[in-house]
């Protein structure tokens, strides 16, 4: 590997491992010890890896273990969608260290400027040690045609940005910060405006020649079902997105009234997603028809999921997006449910289905990461990292305050 190509593997690999020794670096690598010491020095110069504590001894010198400084460097994250604006700062680990969240009101480029500002200026950050700014939104996103977000926000902040979509970097996210572990491959099944997917395959986002790999949203579950936004009918979207519960419900006065979804021929409607958080809510306290429509919604999303859980042959499935953060409690066991009793090859190997701890922050948590990622350990074709990471490693034992 070329020399840059070399620091990535390891900065990655001492990130994955969490902690992990020179040796435990040559023998995941199998590049020399000479290579990995002088890699590791120069990562420690930069301030990147730090060495902390020993391994207990096994009959020799004890290794020194190495880990990421995580206050090393930072990146903002930006999550924009039909309602509202969030934004995070994380550190080199993608622990959040701050958050705003704020209405989307105005003029997009300087609101979202001004929430960066403000996240970064809440802690006291020096900007020399932002690396960058992520910035994502649903593909779907309609309403800010014209504006050159990227650019705009690059003058504003002084930043450079880098663009995706929200499930793409929910899910850079959820490997980022370890919330995976060793797995290799999984998907973050996101819910937002919208539903989506990204995937990651041997430790890399796998995105598509377009970069529309994932859009399970658009899985045919009837051929001759409703037209979706898409052009074609029958998309899980159409029969069972977030905009189709909140349809359903409007068109039953009892529950319209129950959840108190407003708006009409005279008021204008709150978006989507408040509408579906009020139906979530009212379904969790016990309301039959809203539980109703969410649990049918469920059955859709899992029939989708056993599809892409096949196709892929994943391990694990995350739900995440600002979806599942108000509706997981009732989508989770119907999915569980689902892939325990028709995952094609569940006699080889279980898929864990579980939800994101970060949900509702995931797209702007995987914004910050994909600067991190791309800074910082940029992927090259064919680089595997092992799934093993700290295969051998002795017990470690952190030095005394």
């Amino acid at each position: 590997m070329t020399h840059s190509s070399t620091r990535a593997a390891v900065l990655d690999l001492v990130r994955a491992a969490g902690t992990i020794s020179r040796v435990g670096l040559v023998n995941a690598t199998g590049l020399t010890g000479g290579t990995i010491s002088t890699v590791v020095r120069g990562l420690i110069d930069e301030g990147l890896v730090v060495e902390t504590g020993h391994a207990e001894s096994t009959g020799g010198k004890r290794r020194v273990m190495l880990q990421l400084n995580h206050f090393a460097r930072y990146a903002v994250g930006v999550h924009l969608d039909d309602a509202r604006i969030t934004c995070v700062l994380t550190n080199l680990g993608g622990a959040v260290v701050a958050r705003i969240s704020r209405a989307c009101a105005g003029e997009p480029s300087g609101l979202a400027a001004r929430t960066v500002d403000a996240v970064i200026d809440s802690v006291g950050v020096d900007r020399d040690r932002v690396l960058g700014l992520g910035l994502v939104s649903p593909r779907s996103l309609r309403g800010w045609e014209g504006h050159d977000l990227g650019p705009a926000l690059e003058r504003a902040t002084g930043l450079p940005v880098v663009l995706d979509n929200d499930a793409a970097a929910a899910a850079i996210g959820e490997h980022w910060a370890g919330g995976v572990g060793a797995t290799s491959t999984f998907a973050a099944l996101y819910m937002g405006t919208g539903i989506g997917a990204g995937t990651v395959l041997g430790g890399t986002t796998y995105r598509g020649p377009s970069g529309n790999a994932g859009e399970i949203g658009h899985t045919c579950l009837d051929v001759d079902g409703p037209r979706c936004w898409c052009g074609a009918r029958g998309c899980l979207e159409a029969l069972a997105g977030p905009a189709a519960v909140v349809a359903q419900a409007r068109s039953d006065r009892a529950l319209t009234r129950a959840a108190g979804l407003l708006g009409g021929r005279t008021r204008p409607r709150t978006p989507v997603s408040a509408d579906f958080a009020a139906l979530s809510r009212i379904a969790r306290q016990g309301n039959p028809r809203a539980l109703a429509l969410l649990e049918r919604s469920a059955r859709y999303v899992a029939a989708a999921a056993r599809t892409l859980a096949n196709v892929m042959d994943l391990e694990v499935l995350v739900l995440t997006g600002p979806g599942f953060a108000v509706a997981g409690a009732i989508y989770l066991p119907v999915l569980r449910a689902e892939l325990d009793a028709a995952f094609f090859a569940r006699a080889a190997h279980p898929i864990a289905v579980r939800l994101s701890p970060s949900a509702a922050s995931a797209p702007a948590i995987g914004a910050a990461a994909i600067v991190l990622q791309s800074e910082l350990v940029p992927r090259h074709q064919g680089l595997r990292l092992p799934d093993d990471l700290a295969a051998g490693e002795p017990p470690v034992f952190q030095p005394s305050a």
